[in-house]
């Protein structure tokens, strides 16, 4: 699943993209909403998170352009501005769903995760570019729902760390993902980590890898990438 943020508070866009990248969303941030137009224009994600109060045009301008240019993708609404007209008109303008700030982000991705499959489920098209979830890759796939992996079919139980990596590199089957983005993803929830220590995740990742499925290889200086077997 692909996720447009379109929000100019740094900090909270850092939060949301690590916290749901590590659960199997990627995250496109932009700080600014003619850019954030463009790109969605170019690239429909699968839903877009969207604040009102941006510094280059209004929140609810942007959705109205965006509805006008046909652009179907669901969209929440994350803004502290939480008066009763602003929800209504937002909504009147083609918003999906609405959420004040501050918000839990466990609620968040269930409503980011449920617009997702109400979209799918109206005969919306998978968004463009990269490999989508449902799509396998060497046998692997990431359930576009619960974030869970399988193989062949058959659920794969890793642990949360080595799981997160493995959908980081999911989504980007045969590329390579640099060490310190990894590191982000799988430590969001760890301030304090060593620079190494994506290196342990990713050795015991490789151990738990299937024989017949992907390769985990390590390119130096680069990061990691999955290949398919030779």
């Amino acid at each position: 699943m692909r996720l447009l943020f379109v929000e100019d508070n740094a900090a909270l866009q850092t939060t949301v993209a690590r916290s749901f990248e590590r659960r199997g969303i990627q995250v496109l941030g932009f700080s600014e909403g003619r850019p954030a137009l463009e790109r969605w224009r170019a690239q429909p994600p699968d839903v877009v998170l969207l604040d009102l109060s941006l510094p280059d045009i209004d929140g609810l301008e942007l959705l109205s352009a965006a509805r006008a240019a046909q652009l179907t993708t669901p969209v929440i609404i994350l803004t502290a501005r939480g008066t009763v007209g602003d929800r209504i008109l937002g909504l009147n303008l083609g918003a999906d769903d609405y959420m004040p700030k501050p918000f839990d982000l466990d609620e968040l991705e269930a409503r980011v995760r449920a617009l997702a499959r109400r979209s799918r489920g109206a005969g919306g098209a998978p968004s463009a570019g990269g490999a989508h979830d449902d799509e396998a890759f060497c046998g692997l796939r990431v359930d576009a729902d619960s974030g869970a992996i399988y193989h062949l079919g058959l659920p794969l139980d890793l642990p949360p760390r080595e799981a997160a990596l493995l959908r980081a590199l999911l989504g980007r089957p045969g590329q390579a993902v640099a060490k310190e983005r990894l590191t982000e993803i799988v430590f969001a929830d760890d301030l304090d980590v060593q620079p190494d220590a994506v290196e342990v995740v990713a050795y015991r990742l490789r151990k738990r890898l299937p024989a017949d499925s992907a390769r985990l290889v390590t390119l130096r200086g680069l990061g990691y990438l999955l290949k398919a077997p030779d």
